[in-house]
């Protein structure tokens, strides 16, 4: 059981480390249209998230599918940027709008979660591969892990519909300012790891 909690921690310390933020910036843009009261929608996106990143990252420690890590490293800030961009068609509600409910709560949105999972997936294993080393029992860890990023993940969520609460209620910010302000620095950050990716750097060249 020890074990099972170092790996739980260590999972939970890889998606919200600071330095490692492209993982957190797209658990944000994932739920930056939503509301505090819209946690059972977030709820189920996130889960989209984890099933996906769920079976790549088993596959890929496992060593059951092969990758560049180079490639999945510049896919990771494009899904960062997609999500983001998606969010930008977001309208308050009122005349000629949708009803919030049906603008958050679209089949797309969780299949879009499902599908850029399975990147993320790739990345986690990359992290997780180097720390199990050539340690025999690998399933245990790969839970552990998985779980601290499910939990770490629940985390960041919950503190972004908490400051959307505040900025919705407290000091009054418009719903529609809210998710472009989000979504546009999420948005602004991805682009400059985009940007800035080695790879992308020697295919232009």
């Amino acid at each position: 059981m020890d074990d099972f909690f170092i790996y739980l921690r260590l999972g939970f310390d890889h998606i919200t480390d600071p330095s490692g933020y492209d993982h957190v910036l797209f658990v944000i843009a994932l739920c930056a249209v939503y509301t505090l009261q819209q946690w059972r929608q977030v709820l189920i996106l996130v889960t989209a998230f984890t099933i996906g990143h769920s079976i790549t990252l088993a596959l890929a420690t496992l060593q059951l599918i092969t990758y560049k890590t180079e490639v999945i490293e510049l896919l990771i800030p494009i899904t960062i940027l997609i999500t983001a961009i998606t969010n930008f068609f977001f309208q308050e509600p009122g005349y000629r709008s949708l009803p919030v409910s049906r603008q958050t709560n679209r089949p797309w949105r969780y299949g879009l979660a499902l599908v850029f999972g399975l990147i993320h997936g790739m990345g986690f294993s990359n992290y997780l591969r180097s720390l199990l080393g050539r340690e025999a029992d690998i399933v245990k860890p790969l839970l552990a892990f998985n779980i601290g990023l499910e939990i770490g993940q629940l985390v960041i969520v919950g503190f972004i519909l908490t400051l959307a609460y505040l900025a919705l209620n407290l000091l009054r910010t418009s719903r529609l300012r809210w998710t472009l302000i989000l979504s546009g620095f999420v948005a602004g950050m991805a682009a400059s790891l985009i940007i800035n990716n080695e790879y992308l750097g020697e295919l232009m060249k």
